[in-house]
């Protein structure tokens, strides 16, 4: 970065933010309160660009990307920091706005910040539909184990399939009959919020299929799709939270990236590794490992995978079906492999 460029680092949050302005040559930032409006901060970047050129940063959090949107629109150059990476001093127990925000922009001026993706507009909406499902999952998790737990203390149990939330357990559920009002009003209770969070749910899905033939979804969905493990929500998961993977320099980027890479504690000749950091994408993380489960089966091209793949990308087939070989070519020399994944 240019020395003769100015820094703008902000602490944001949902009514005011925090500028702290770092001008060359100076090693003490001066320190702005803002309202947390776009165009208030707009006029405020624009005031300071009059004397030369700006940077701007501000850490990732909850008030998402729409400040970098509005900078970027006008042209001016902002970073998204990641908070993990922020390096902090272990004595330093004092944290307020303003001390954030002024180190913030003195850390960037020593080029000791990480910035983060942004992803599209597309690829954000997407992604909160994804974690819609998922809350809305947990909701009807939560919905059964409750209703379950209910007829469980009054000695209720549904004995006629093995499996419970089918068509018959429904029945089963609709027909029962309690000789208190009290309590026949806590079962249609339970039983409706079962209902209304499957109704979710199924709207949900149905919002998900729409957003498969959207770009730049769309050609990472149909590629993904080639293989094992991975069909469309799978795959949409992954386009969305992943973004662009052509970004990371390589595998082992990626794998970090996703909080799937083994933690290390090692000093002197003591090597010591241990599980896996889970500091990435969380919500990737999962999905990927879900489809991993399917490489334990031998190599073959089932009647749902040659659906999948019919009008993909040659290379993507190919890349596939090389990976489910050298899954099992790497099993038969090292029968430890699949030790591990059958333990993990």
């Amino acid at each position: 970065m240019a020395k003769s460029t100015t820094i703008i680092a902000f602490d944001q949050h949902a009514a005011t933010t925090v500028a702290a302005v770092l001008l060359p040559g100076q090693r003490t930032p001066a320190l702005h309160q803002l309202t947390s409006d776009i165009p208030t901060i707009l006029r405020f970047v624009e005031r300071i660009r009059r004397a030369g050129p700006v940077q701007c940063c501000y850490e990732a959090g909850p008030c998402g990307f729409e400040l970098h949107r509005g900078l970027v629109a006008h042209r001016i150059p902002c970073d998204v920091i990641a908070p993990a990476l922020i390096p902090r001093r272990p004595g330093d127990r004092v944290k307020t706005d303003r001390r954030d925000a002024g180190q913030l922009a003195i850390l960037s001026r020593a080029g000791a910040l990480t910035a983060i993706h942004i992803p599209t507009e597309q690829e954000e909406a997407a992604r909160d539909l994804l974690r819609c499902r998922e809350d809305i999952r947990a909701d009807l998790l939560r919905a059964r184990h409750r209703l379950s737990h209910f007829l469980l203390r009054h000695g209720r149990r549904f004995t006629l399939t093995k499996k419970a939330w089918t068509k018959r357990h429904a029945e089963w559920l609709q027909a029962q009959r309690w000789p208190l009002p009290a309590l026949e009003q806590t079962h249609r209770a339970y039983v409706r919020a079962v209902d209304e969070a499957v109704g979710r749910l199924q709207a949900v899905n149905l919002e998900l299929r729409d957003l498969l033939t959207l770009e730049p979804l769309h050609a990472r969905v149909d590629r993904l799709r080639c293989f094992r493990g991975i069909d469309d929500l799978t795959a949409l998961t992954i386009a969305a939270e992943l973004g662009d993977a052509r970004r990371f320099p390589n595998a082992p980027s990626l794998m970090a990236f996703t909080g799937l890479i083994p933690s290390e504690h090692s000093s002197g000749a003591k090597h010591s590794r241990g599980p896996i950091t889970k500091t990435g994408n969380a919500h990737l993380r999962r999905v990927l490992v879900e489809a991993a489960w399917q490489y334990r089966h031998h190599a073959f091209l089932g009647p749902s995978l040659q659906h999948r793949q019919r009008g993909a990308p040659q290379a993507a087939i190919a890349l596939a079906w090389h990976r489910n070989i050298a899954y099992i070519v790497a099993t038969a020399r090292s029968p430890s492999v699949a030790n591990r994944n059958n333990s993990s």
